[in-house]
């Protein structure tokens, strides 16, 4: 069965030229069996007329808060909406949603409802990239909505660069998942809690251009680190690559293992310490002060190892609660539990990463978590922020046991 069969959609459509593609996506999901129900800012009537949406969708185009009979439009959709799905998201939007402006009926109707939240951003790779956008979608990711990056491409004006709606696809698929995961408001349980994340994957370099690295790309660090500020904890999130993020989280960026730990350890004490990313465990031992010719020759590269930053926590004690992390790909549970024994953690998360939609720069993760007191939880497939949850569960029921 469908995933959207049987369920009230709400469209939101903003005043974006992509306005042309929430078509599409209202027909998808009308032929899948939703119930769909489409608003318009006037600003989206001046790129697609809501005729169109109100002969596709399932009910007529809703445009104001004064339109019809109803005198609580807003609070009617908003309570007996299954999923807001906003598409496109206009800067405007975004901002106003993160301000909890009420403005219109779409600004009202996201401040009514319980109902899960997909936003599409979809602008101009200046506006997108622009300081006050992505500061306002941390802040809407902190509070639990779901946002569908957009992709690079052609944009409006013949210009390419990042602000493309994302594909019908991805859409469709976040709206689906949203579906399946309802909402889940974070407990407030961490107040008060210092609360350090790591992220990403470190880069050694071997000269100025070329560094050893891995895969890893800090989205499950960035959830974790989400999840603890949204329980109320004062975050401090250590990564290596940039992404959006709510002011409430101090964001130090690194690169290296060694900046890594050095910026850790700078910030040590703390309640809870997770570390989530993927540190090397090598590093060259002479990175080139220039960038190395082709010669067509072999060359080797001498490897030493790099401070095992996990095991240092655990020896001092300084961590409070310790979280490592174990991606494997091979006898999964045996080598996590080898980790968690060596490393001093208090919870290890273990994850096979050559499984399906797992594991490194997907928006999914299936984990097992092991503890130093013997339990162990499995998490199904789910969202990396879902993870996140079922991980600061787990802290927050070691901390209550000690």
């Amino acid at each position: 069965m469908s995933p959207f069969a049987g369920r009230r959609i709400v469209l939101a459509v903003s005043g974006g030229i992509a306005a042309y593609k929430a078509v599409e996506i209202c027909r998808r999901l009308v032929d899948a069996g939703a119930h769909v129900i489409p608003v318009l800012t006037e600003a989206a009537r001046r790129f697609v007329g809501e005729v169109t949406f109100s002969a596709l969708a399932s009910e007529r185009t809703r445009l104001s808060l004064f339109e019809d009979t109803d005198p609580i439009p807003h609070v009617t959709l908003g309570r007996q909406a299954d999923l807001i799905l906003v598409c496109p998201a206009t800067a405007r939007v975004i901002g106003s949603y993160a301000a909890g402006l009420s403005e219109d009926l779409l600004g009202a109707t996201l401040i009514a409802t319980r109902a899960p939240v997909v936003v599409c951003p979809a602008m101009h790779t200046e506006m997108w990239e622009h300081p006050a956008t992505q500061d306002n979608l941390g802040l809407l990711t902190n509070r639990g909505v779901t946002v569908v990056a957009p992709e690079e491409g052609r944009l409006a004006g013949g210009d390419v660069g990042a602000g493309r709606l994302a594909a019908p696809e991805s859409i469709l698929a976040a709206a689906a998942e949203a579906l399946a995961t309802g909402t889940q408001a974070s407990t407030r349980d961490m107040i008060g809690l210092r609360v350090l994340v790591t992220a990403g994957g470190t880069r050694e370099p071997i000269d100025p251009v070329r560094f050893v690295g891995n895969r890893s790309s800090g989205k499950q660090g960035y959830a974790v680190a989400v999840e603890a500020a949204a329980r109320g904890a004062k975050v401090t999130l250590v990564a290596t690559v940039p992404r959006p993020v709510s002011e409430s989280v101090d964001l130090v960026l690194v690169e290296t293992a060694e900046e890594m730990r050095a910026a850790v350890m700078d910030r040590l004490p703390a309640d809870v310490v997770v570390m989530a990313a993927a540190v090397a465990d090598y590093r060259p031992l002479a990175p080139a002060a220039d960038k190395i010719k082709k010669s067509g020759e072999l060359r080797t590269i001498t490897l030493e190892p790099t401070s095992d930053i996990l095991a240092e926590l655990g020896r001092t004690g300084s961590a409070g609660t310790l979280v490592g992390f174990a991606a494997e790909t091979s006898d999964v549970l045996a080598n996590a539990e080898a980790k968690l024994r060596t490393k001093g953690a208090d919870l290890i998360v273990v994850n096979d990463v050559s499984a399906p939609r797992t594991g490194f720069d997907h928006d999914t993760n299936e984990v097992t978590l092991l503890d130093a007191t013997g339990g162990r939880t499995t998490v199904p497939l789910a969202s990396k922020r879902d993870v996140a949850r079922a991980i600061l569960d787990r802290v927050a029921a070691l901390r209550a046991a000690h």
